[in-house]
């Protein structure tokens, strides 16, 4: 449902979603059932996700119906999100631009299919074209492209989904997996061949072994120096006066 502060710009919002959404047909983008466009309950219906979205197995530890996505979920997840943005930038007679897609906007069916939604940010143009024209900032802080933020914007590209879809991806890694910046010199500077894989992400269910490597991991990083300690109250002091 359209809150009423949205409600108030004429429906404009609300004919936007029902204008795209009406052209949409593929598993990985939600089917629109039907709408009510009175002026006090502006609605929109989607099939029913009783798995929820993306988000509530990526930052919340209770997940619905107690379960955990697999591995293979995780990698189904990707392609099926990819999928729907590559229907929506390619499949339909013209081109959709998201310009909003994060973990909270993919909503998981009762198979876990992934359903690209809210279209409230989208945009329509022809096929053809590479880039768009935009007068204002759309999208979520955190998963919008660099250029969006521009005071001056004066074209845009299907791109900044991909941006998006890129951060929605890095959010299914753990914070305590990240590499040092020893590290990522060391890929850099490394062959590839000598890369390894990165650890599995959020949502796998753990395992002793990983649990005992993590269990290591914070204890080392808590052991620290006599010297390092009063340097770190200092800066954390001081950022709490600031």
């Amino acid at each position: 449902m359209l809150n009423k502060s949205k409600a108030k710009n004429n429906g404009q919002e609300f004919i936007n979603k029902v204008g795209i959404i009406r052209k949409i047909h593929h598993v990985n983008v939600v089917r629109l059932v039907g709408f009510c466009g009175t002026n006090a309950k502006r609605t929109l219906v989607y099939d029913y996700t009783p798995n929820g979205s993306l988000d509530k197995f990526i930052f919340s530890s209770d997940h619905p119906n107690g379960e955990l996505l697999s591995w293979k979920k995780a990698f189904d997840n990707a392609m099926g999100i990819a999928r729907g943005i590559e229907y929506l930038h390619q499949g339909c007679n013209m081109q959709i631009l998201h310009f909003d897609i994060k973990p909270h906007n993919i909503l998981l069916d009762e198979n876990f299919i992934q359903k690209v939604s809210d279209f409230g940010l989208a945009k329509l143009y022809p096929l053809h074209n590479s880039v768009a024209s935009l007068t204002a900032i759309r999208g979520t802080t955190g998963y919008m492209a660099p250029e969006l933020l521009y005071k001056k914007i004066v074209t845009i590209s299907y791109k900044a989904d991909v941006y998006s879809f890129g951060m929605l991806l890095l959010e299914m890694t753990m914070p305590a997996d990240r590499p040092s910046i020893r590290q990522v010199l060391e890929m850099l500077e490394g062959d590839f061949e000598d890369l390894q894989l990165p650890p599995k992400p959020l949502f796998y269910p753990p395992d002793s072994s990983i649990l005992a490597q993590r269990s290591s991991h914070y204890t080392t990083f808590s052991e620290e120096s006599t010297e390092t300690k009063p340097l770190r109250d200092s800066i954390a002091l001081e950022i709490e006066i600031e």
